[in-house]
């Protein structure tokens, strides 16, 4: 299975108190936000924190984890990148059971799906 692979699976089975976990920490939302344009390898990520390579790699590893991150190894590098689709569709799925417009719509949706079976 691949890296992406497994971050998309890891944001599915982790839940969304895994991602909230992980976004709950500024240099882990820093971090998103150096990734959200371009990957970068871990030393690159390092250079703009003023915190030692382990707690990076700690960091990462808790993106990766919540599935928000995943890496790919590029000859001796490991590349990090956001995984835009697991954000994207987590995000959404949680204003989902919170936004009070959407609740009906997904009850109605429900009861429409339930209906045609």
């Amino acid at each position: 299975m691949s890296d992406l692979q497994d971050s998309l699976n890891a944001a599915e089975t982790g839940g969304i108190q895994k991602i909230f976990e992980a976004l709950a920490s500024a240099p882990r939302r820093k971090i998103l936000a150096y990734l959200s344009h371009s990957s970068l390898t871990a030393g690159e990520i390092a250079d703009r924190f003023d915190m030692s390579k382990p707690s990076i790699s700690q960091h990462l590893g808790v993106l990766e984890s919540a599935g928000l991150v995943h890496k790919e190894k590029r000859g001796q590098y490991v590349h990090y990148s956001i995984v835009q689709e697991s954000l994207t569709n987590t995000l959404n799925s949680y204003v989902q059971e919170v936004c009070p417009v959407a609740r009906p719509l997904k009850k109605e949706s429900a009861a429409l799906k339930g209906g045609s079976e």
